[in-house]
């Protein structure tokens, strides 16, 4: 796990965002420390007036010259990103700071872990622990092998998050894919089959679940999906890298045709439904050859969601005894394929816009918006919700009337309110 310094500057909601990237980094299993103890930094900016970017541009060469890994966020990141190009930093925003962090590593959850209702959304955690080796990943000492309870008793969690007010249940653990492995089965198709039997009006997320686990089921696992209403058309697959010489030595459980045939497994079975997955840039092995190999990829599979993260060493994990990368070779490997996956991510939003989606209203955005997501698990902001009477919890269709890179601005089809597309707001943080 990773040990992490956080700094945020500027307003509530910069400090809001900084309170979910924490919340999200200690459900991971990650600890927050002091900057002299931490692997990486994180830097919240703020960019009101001259004087107050120069003063983040001047943190940033500080913490720069502090530790190996410095991740830059905040106002200033999004609005001008381009100033940081000096600094051997990432420029995120908000939402991705905690995959940028993890390194490609699976999250963890405690030992006794429970079901979590958060607002409407409910946290369901349905095994511990994983079937892999990683050599990057130091999450396994903290996990261990994969322990599955059984599928009645991870449904009547789910039973009760949705007794107690769920509209939307995500499903979650280190590698949901190998969920029942530990038994001799394959379990997760009938676990979501059985939580989708569940009497009531709510939506399902599939968490993470690694391509070497998930081959192996991807025709039975995606008629599941294409038969039940309630799941998002959405799946998690980190790829990590588009070469298997590197995920070889990454020792990862699939190489890059059995990520291919399981996409193609979705794509058969869908219409519409979104792949996120994950890449590591920088791996110690990993040739300018393999580069141009993960980009290829990525093109080619044109995933709607990405987290690139640069590789960074973890004590005690076998990949940390390998010679690394100059830091200047990770930079611009990871800057060439941000470019991209924001390219990419764009095009697939700005897709939607003018069409109309049924969506669920999951949380509250800045200011007076609601984040949505719709049956692919798309994220579509409503302005003016108190306007609109939306809230989360609401099931509703809107019209998607513009496209901001990662998320669209959708409204209400029924509403008779104003017209919000051209309203100035600050831009609405992401959900996870």
């Amino acid at each position: 796990m990773a040990r992490y310094h956080i700094e945020t500057y500027g307003c509530t909601s910069n400090r809001g965002e900084s309170r979910e990237i924490e919340r999200r980094l200690r459900d991971a299993g990650h600890r927050r420390t002091d900057l002299d103890d931490a692997d990486v930094a994180i830097l919240n900016t703020c960019t009101v007036v001259e004087k107050t970017e120069r003063n983040m541009l001047r943190r940033a060469e500080e913490l720069e010259s502090e530790v190996s890994d410095l991740v830059v966020t905040g106002c200033m990141a999004l609005a001008q990103g381009e100033e940081f190009a000096d600094v051997d930093a990432q420029v995120l925003s908000w939402d991705e700071v905690p995959a940028a962090v993890t390194n490609g590593e699976c999250p963890t959850t405690t030992a006794d872990a429970e079901p979590i209702l958060d607002g409407v959304v409910g946290i369901l955690p349905i095994a511990r622990g994983c079937m892999s080796n990683c050599s990057y990943c130091i999450t396994k000492f903290a996990t261990g092998r994969i322990d599955s309870p059984p599928v009645e008793e991870n449904v009547r969690k789910a039973e009760a998050l949705v007794h107690a007010g769920a509209k939307e249940i995500r499903v979650t653990g280190q590698d949901t894919g190998v969920y029942g492995w530990d038994e001799g089965e394959r379990k997760l198709p009938e676990l979501l089959d059985r939580i989708c039997d569940i009497e009531g009006d709510f939506r399902v997320r599939l968490g993470m679940a690694n391509p070497g686990g998930i081959h192996g089921i991807r025709e039975e696992l995606a008629d599941v999906f294409a038969a039940n209403e309630k799941l998002y058309d959405f799946i998690h697959l980190p790829v990590q890298s588009g070469s298997d010489d590197v995920l070889e030595e990454m020792r990862r459980q699939h190489r890059v045709d059995k990520f291919r045939e399981t996409v193609a497994a979705f794509d058969d079975a869908l219409d519409h439904w979104t792949l996120s997955t994950d890449f590591i840039v920088g791996f110690p092995t990993e040739t300018d050859a393999d580069h141009e190999r993960s980009m290829d990829l990525l093109r080619e599979v044109r995933p709607e969601k990405i987290n690139v993260t640069r590789f960074s060493k973890r004590p005690g994990t076998d990949a940390a005894d390998m010679k690394g990368l100059g830091g200047q070779t990770k930079k611009d490997r990871s800057k060439a394929m941000s470019e991209l996956k924001m390219d990419v991510v764009a095009e697939a939003y700005e897709e939607l816009v003018g069409t109309r989606r049924e969506v669920l209203a999951v949380r509250p955005g800045t200011g007076d918006s609601v984040k949505c997501r719709d049956s692919a698990y798309r994220q579509i902001i409503v302005r003016n919700a108190s306007e609109h009477g939306v809230e989360p919890g609401d099931t509703l269709e809107v019209e998607v009337t513009s496209g901001q890179t990662v998320y669209a601005f959708g409204t209400p089809v029924a509403s008779e309110g104003p017209d919000d597309a051209d309203e100035a707001e600050e831009t609405p943080a992401a959900a996870d």
